[in-house]
């Protein structure tokens, strides 16, 4: 497997050279590295179950590095991840290649460069056993969402800035913490990290590395580049960076509780509170958003949150020493990792099918997408009822296990962990909610309303690979609820370092029946689902063909319902930012909604051709608009602080060298006496 190995990674850097070598001139060339990339990505699949059964793969970097022993390591845990990145990678490629040829597409040098970058530098990461390898692809894959969103300079240079910046920012936190802990084990080994005692330092570094990925992941307050990045990504290129790329910050949490084991009580319960409120404030901000690309990317940000839930439910387990514990809420998080990667790819590819037929992703010029781009509309569809948590798909049985291991909150007896659980449970049912208003107006206006002003398309479909894709993705969505005993097997097997497989496994109540790792809790059987569930659908239409006779299929057309006006037609017809309106005024303390209510005068701006105007002659204008309140009460305050810091860093760079030198031997003591005081 070493071998398949290499090869994987020698595709992905000859798809980087291609998109050097040959760019965007020649037709030919633009899908090459992204089938380049789907090739590897089979073969980083095949490592990564073959990592899961527990077969050795290890590759080693000496020869090619100077700093000691270094080596690309497939334990089951990193297979794990292998297999869930790089199994929704394979699809989303081929929906890259059919996007990367078609006339309306962004053809911009290097974006076939920075996609090769990415999918390299995620399996260095989940490979990686050495510090610095480690640190170096986190970086590389900074540089490549800094690529990706920066495509168009001018109108993504502040979208590309902000991601940048806090990438770096995540950078810094991880070095910090790793080196902490090579300085306590005297190694650069991830592994040996293990053997640490339960110190101050190793809390700090603990803290740190949970900062780092938690900024990836896109955890409140550090979520504000998600949206912003997201949206600037041209293309499929959101569902790599979505779907594929952020599962290395949630394969650093898991990383960090099997290497470190019990964390600080406190940040257990901070990861838990903040989790539940970045999951909340991700679905308020998804449900009124106006343009499709930006409502997926923020239900990333809901999605981070509700996995952090998970990851922070296992941490609790690890402080309180129940492993049990640890299973339901690793195992649920995972499932909603799987969910998230499957359903936000297939939602991204879908938009970028959508945006490129119709030239636009705002909502209200969307209206009946599904009646003319099939597969596009589809796939939009199947993946919000996945992220709505419907029954049939991945995203049901994630959240089913979520709220399961948070109702165990019944057999801690602290109430420092009981209260925050309950807050944070009653947070995620209200984030369920508002998720299905979200998705309703997804598929119930955008899929399948009436038709829009945009009836007619640039382009026919998403071409026979972007089909593919989207196909795919869809019998994911679907299939993984289908067989999610086999999901709780694998998963069971490939959390073993951080929780062994047999306690895991107690999620199987019996082969085909799962429970939340505790016996006599509660049951489910989602693939006993998949079965009764169309055969009432069918016996229900059955005995209406019985009953009903011809009628059954006579067909009754009567005006149909817009808005309980009759004749209201075009641009006033219902529309999804009205379908919102209720959740900005019920969320108005959490999204900050300010609306303004104004007469415009007929001579102004009014149509006389109205045949409501009010009393008085006039006509009423209505704008509501939502604020982030993370950006604006934590961040903009910054701005003027760090522009004074900036320019008094610039002081510093003078172009003298005796204060160069100066500064390094300022360093050099510093450090010295640092390490003096931590030994």
């Amino acid at each position: 497997m070493t071998a398949v190995l290499i090869a994987a990674l020698v595709l992905l850097g000859l798809g980087l050279l291609a998109d050097l070598v040959f760019g965007v001139g020649r037709a030919w060339a633009r899908p090459l590295p992204y089938l380049l990339g789907a090739a590897a990505s089979v073969l980083l699949t095949v490592v990564g179950s073959a990592g899961v059964a527990g077969t050795p793969i290890r590759l080693s970097l000496d020869a090619f590095l100077g700093f000691g022993s270094a080596d690309l390591t497939v334990d089951r845990l990193s297979a794990l991840f292998l297999v869930i990145s790089f199994a929704v990678a394979v699809p989303v490629s081929l929906a890259c290649a059919a996007w990367a040829v078609r006339p309306h597409r962004v053809r911009a040098r290097g974006l076939g460069c920075a996609y090769a970058l990415t999918l390299l530098s995620v399996a260095v990461v989940l490979t990686a056993d050495h510090v610095f390898v480690f640190l170096f692809a986190w970086e590389c894959l900074t540089v490549a969402f800094y690529l990706i969103t920066a495509h168009r300079r001018g109108s993504t240079a502040t979208p590309a800035i902000v991601t940048v910046v806090l990438g770096k920012a995540s950078g810094a936190s991880l070095l910090v913490g790793m080196l902490l802990l090579a300085g306590q084990t005297g190694s650069f080994s991830l592994p040996g990290f293990a053997a640490l005692p339960h110190t101050a330092v190793r809390d700090a570094a603990y803290s740190l590395l949970v900062l780092g990925f938690a900024v990836k992941i896109g955890l409140v307050p550090v979520h504000v580049w998600m949206p912003r990045g997201y949206r600037a990504a041209p293309g499929p290129l959101r569902a790599v960076m979505a779907g594929v790329a952020v599962n290395v910050g949630f394969y650093g949490l898991w990383r960090t509780l099997a290497l470190l084991h019990q964390p600080p009580p406190w940040l257990a319960v901070v990861v838990l509170l903040l989790g539940g409120a970045t999951a909340l404030l991700g679905i308020a901000h998804a449900t009124v958003q106006t343009d499709l690309a930006e409502v997926v990317a923020y239900s990333s940000v809901e999605n981070a949150g509700l996995i952090s839930v998970g990851y922070a439910v296992a941490m609790i387990g690890a402080t309180t020493g129940k492993p049990p514990l640890i299973a339901v809420g690793l195992l649920a998080a995972t499932l909603q990792t799987i969910a998230h990667a499957l359903a936000k790819s297939l939602l991204f590819v879908a938009t970028a099918g959508i945006e490129d037929a119709t030239g636009t992703t705002e909502l209200d010029e969307l209206r009946g997408v599904g009646h003319r781009l099939r597969f596009s509309g589809t796939g939009l569809a199947l993946g919000a009822l996945t992220l709505a948590g419907l029954p049939l798909t991945a995203g049901f049985v994630s959240e089913w296990f979520l709220l399961e291991a948070l109702m165990q909150q019944f057999r801690l007896g602290a109430l420092g962990y009981t209260l925050p659980l309950a807050v944070t449970g009653a947070l995620v049912a209200l984030t369920a909610g508002f998720a299905a208003v979200a998705f309703v107006r997804i598929v119930g206006l955008t899929v399948l309303g009436p038709r829009g002003p945009r009836d007619e398309t640039h382009a026919r479909g998403s071409g026979p690979l972007g089909a593919l894709g989207i196909v795919l993705l869809s019998l994911g969505c679907t299939g993984a609820a289908t067989v999610a005993p086999l999901q709780v097997e694998l998963i069971a097997a490939g959390l073993s370092p951080a929780v062994p497989a047999t306690v895991t496994r107690g999620a199987l109540k019996e082969s085909w029946v799962l429970q939340p790792v505790f016996p006599g809790f509660s049951a489910l059987s989602p693939s006993w689902l998949t079965i009764v569930l169309p055969a009432l659908f069918a016996a229900a239409g059955l005995l209406c063909l019985f009953f009903g006779r011809r009628r059954v299929f006579a067909v009754r057309r009567v005006p149909a319902w817009r808005s309980a006006t009759g004749g209201v037609e075009g641009e006033n017809q219902y529309k999804p930012f009205a379908f919102a309106n209720p959740t900005r005024k019920v969320l108005a303390n959490v999204l900050l909604t300010r609306a303004e209510l104004r007469t415009v005068e007929r001579r102004s701006g009014g149509r006389d051709d109205d045949p409501r105007p009010d009393a008085s002659g006039a006509h009423l204008g209505y704008t509501s608009d939502v604020v982030e309140a993370v950006e604006r009460f934590l961040y903009r305050p910054l701005q003027r602080p760090l522009r004074t810091a900036v320019r008094a860093a610039k002081r510093l760079q003078n172009g003298r060298l005796d204060a160069y030198v100066s500064y390094l031997l300022i360093a050099f003591v510093a450090v010295l006496a640092l390490v003096l005081v931590l030994t």
